[in-house]
This record gives structure tokens, C-alpha cells and sequence, in this order.
């Protein structure tokens, strides 16, 4: 198990990651879910303003659809570095069922600077009726690759329990550098289901040394993300997740779920990692 025990709990700093955007809901689920690169720009700065290191970041186009286009990640990472500090950039390689595997890379490798840090979903995941994202083995290894070559370091996305060897497998053939960073995905479809036991089990079978954080979709969001709070890892918030701040309540901006945690981690006595302390927890 990464974390084990409480002996080191008040010194460890906490990663807030903030995912502004995500590749499916826009407006018509919250108006104030940014989009354009210069709307997304501004709402991070207030998320690193709120305690937030890194940033998770899907591209839109002009008319709100998801894009794998090259120039408008430029854009939206030029405009982040116009109006942030020093903020961890985090690209998705998500879209499988939609983009090819070359498509999903592309901005990963051919903007300039690269991000910090990039996505890999380690396996299979249903969306909606008819689509499946494959992330097959294969695809896996060579995005670790590619991404190692590049000097970005992979973020694992584990949806459910059975990711959690095609993990082992990557470290097995040497495609990661440690500490390993682990995304725990609650509440996805056919991912694991929102519940605290299940949080429990994933942490307890992750390879070691990795740091780890949780993120739960909709109303489960809050509570599944202070357990990780109080287990020693770290949290991902924001309106990818869930547009709203409480039941019937729409998110004001990704700004107030990064103030939230940041005033639930106070409580709890977890202090809050800069971007610079990020880095150097993560090895960037």
C-alpha cells in the first residue's frame, strides 16, 4: 500500500489537480463551464490562485465539440502560460472509440512546451450505448514509451480493479519512471462503483512507489475525494467531473471546487502542495 499509516499524514503535502473541462458536457449542462482557450486560461489561474498544481485539459473547438487539433491545444497552453505562474500541465489522450491512436498522441508530442504530464488510460471503458474505448496493451506501451522519449511524464488512469495489472505490466517492462502517478476513477460506467470500500481496495493493491488520487463523478465527488484526502493521497475536482456544487446547485466556476477542497484539506490538517512542491513530489 503507498500510504501506510499515519505517521507522516501532517506533513504530506496534497496535489489538487482540477479538470476545467472534459470531453462531453459544455454550457447546455453548466453556462459556466469554460471552453474557449482564453476562458479556460482565466478559470485556471483562479484554480492555482485557489491552491490547484495541476490541470487537466481537454480541447474544444469553436462551436464546443471535443478536437484532437494540435493548434488549438498551442492555443489553449499559450494562453495558460500568459496568465498563470507555474501550474502542472496535464494533456488528455482520451477519445478512444472517437480518434485514432496517433490522433490521441499528437498534441502530447507536438506542442510546444509539452505538457508535464499526459494521460493513459490503462484499459477498456464503455460510454454511453454504443461506444467503447479499446486501450489495448499495445497501445498502452507504446503511448509510455513515446511519452517517456519525451519527457512527459504518463498519468494512469485506473477505472476499475483489473487496470490495475496492465500498471504492473508497464513498470515490468520498464516504460515508467517511479513515483508512479495513479488517477482512481469512481462512478465511470463500466468503472469501479462510487463507493468507499471500493476506493479502499484500489489503493491497497496499487504498485509501489506511487502517489495516487481519486476522482468520483457527479454527487459523488465530494465525498470520495475528502476518504483520499484523509488516506494520505490526493484529489482531482472540477467540472469534467461534475457540474454541480451540491444537489440543484450549479458550479459557480472550477475555482469553488478547488477553494473547497483546499478548505476541507485545512481542516483535515493536510497542507497544500505549489506547483513547485508537486513537481518535486512527482519527479517533473
Amino acid at each position: 500500500m503507498p500510504y501506510n499509516g499515519y505517521e507522516d499524514y501532517f506533513d504530506r503535502k496534497l496535489i489538487i489537480s482540477v479538470a476545467t473541462t472534459g470531453g462531453h458536457q459544455g454550457k447546455e449542462a453548466n453556462p459556466n463551464l469554460p471552453l474557449e482557450p482564453e476562458e479556460i486560461a482565466r478559470d485556471v489561474r483562479d484554480c492555482e490562485e485557489a491552491g490547484a498544481s495541476m490541470v487537466h485539459l481537454h480541447a474544444r473547438t469553436d462551436d464546443g465539440e471535443t478536437t484532437k487539433d494540435i493548434g488549438r491545444y498551442q492555443a489553449m497552453r499559450d494562453a495558460i502560460d500568459d496568465y498563470c505562474d507555474d501550474i502542472i500541465i496535464n494533456f488528455t489522450t482520451g477519445g478512444g472509440g472517437i480518434y485514432s491512436r496517433e490522433e490521441r498522441i499528437a498534441p502530447i508530442l507536438e506542442t510546444e512546451p509539452r505538457p508535464d504530464v499526459a494521460t493513459v488510460d490503462v484499459g477498456p471503458m464503455n460510454f454511453g450505448q454504443t461506444r467503447t474505448a479499446i486501450n489495448p496493451r499495445e497501445q498502452n506501451e507504446e503511448y509510455a514509451e513515446r511519452m517517456r522519449e519525451a519527457g512527459v511524464k504518463p498519468e494512469l488512469e485506473i477505472f476499475n480493479p483489473g487496470h490495475i495489472p496492465e500498471v504492473n505490466h508497464l513498470i515490468d517492462e520498464g516504460l515508467l519512471e517511479a513515483p508512479y502517478w495513479c488517477t482512481l476513477i469512481l462512478g465511470m460506467q463500466t468503472g469501479t462503483p462510487a463507493h468507499p470500500r471500493n476506493l479502499l481496495n484500489l489503493v491497497d493493491n496499487l504498485p509501489e512507489p506511487a502517489e495516487w488520487q481519486a476522482l468520483a463523478v457527479g454527487r459523488h465527488q465530494l465525498p470520495l475525494t475528502t476518504m483520499a484526502i484523509t488516506l494520505g493521497g490526493h484529489v482531482r475536482v472540477g467540472m469534467e467531473d461534475n457540474v454541480y456544487y451540491r444537489k440543484g446547485e450549479l458550479a459557480e466556476s472550477n475555482a469553488q471546487f478547488v477553494r473547497r477542497a483546499a478548505r476541507i484539506a485545512n481542516e483535515l490538517e493536510r497542507p497544500i502542495a505549489s506547483p513547485a512542491e508537486a513537481r518535486e513530489m512527482l519527479g517533473l
